[in-house]
């Protein structure tokens, strides 16, 4: 059964937009230490968010949406104190225009991606060089992150090109806002197959995870956090801290992340 793609797309994008607007920074209290931090960290950030609260005195304000949207708001002057983005280029991004502050970036946690479908389908793949995706899809789509701009998207991009595949389904794509807005596309079924984290998988009960994209196939996936240059919130590095302390790494290992850096207590 074909899908109207675009407009559920469009619906799912805009209410990302609306979360991101709800969140908005400008709402801060004096004091708050406010975030921006990619879309497939939700899950896991939230619990740290509470984890880490008594140790900087309140609970930070979260902003969630692609790195690369995130990265232009704090370029056009969001007053974010701290960015995690889910690529390192976009971190680069930002700190190749001074808006990142000197010394504080971390390379915080690593990934994977992989393909879902709704969690009754009977679809099975075995991903490899060359295997026929485009049959799998039929005449669905993949949702899949904007493969120009966000993380996701550009790694499953990456990947379907390295296995021999992106030209069968290129034109067979449902590109997403972010990576989360992909994976709701699955898991209500307008779309067939998805390519998202496998944290975004864990966190979905509606997908079910068929293939992992082989870790040669893409770039690695690596999940860098910072202090924004204009920040002058004295709370965020203890935040940042907390980040990397071993009750955060617990809580981000539970959501199937790979935590990068030694923990810190």
């Amino acid at each position: 059964m074909r899908m109207t793609y675009g407009l559920k797309a469009l619906a799912v994008a805009g209410g990302i937009v609306a979360l991101v607007a709800a969140f908005a920074p400008a709402r801060a209290a004096d004091g708050d230490v406010v975030v921006f931090a990619a879309a497939s960290m939700k899950n896991a950030l939230d619990d740290v968010n509470k984890a880490c609260t008594p140790d900087g005195g309140g609970p930070a304000l979260i902003s969630y949406a692609a790195s690369s949207a995130l990265a232009k708001q704090i370029e056009n002057g969001a007053p974010a104190d701290i960015f995690v983005s889910a690529d390192l280029a976009w971190m680069k991004y930002l700190a190749d225009k001074k808006l990142i502050k000197a010394g504080t970036e971390v390379k915080l946690l690593g990934n994977q991606i992989v393909l879902v479908a709704p969690k009754d389908s009977t679809a099975e793949a075995k991903i490899a060089e060359g295997f026929d995706l485009a049959a799998l899809l039929g005449e669905g789509r993949l949702a899949i992150g904007d493969v120009k701009a966000v993380p996701a998207g550009k790694y499953g991009k990456a990947a379907l090109e390295s296995l021999r595949i992106w030209s069968s389904v290129e034109g067979k794509l449902a590109q997403a806002e972010n990576v989360r807005a992909a994976l709701k596309l699955v898991a209500t079924g307008e779309a067939p197959l998805g390519i998202v984290y496998a944290t975004d998988a864990v966190a979905e009960p509606g997908v079910k995870v068929i293939g992992t994209f082989p870790e040669n196939s893409h770039p690695p996936i690596i999940y860098p956090t910072a202090e924004t240059a204009d920040s002058k919130n004295e709370q965020a590095s203890t935040f940042l801290k907390c980040m990397q302390s071993d009750k955060a790494r617990k809580l981000f290992e539970a959501q199937g992340f790979t935590v990068l850096t030694p923990a810190t207590n």
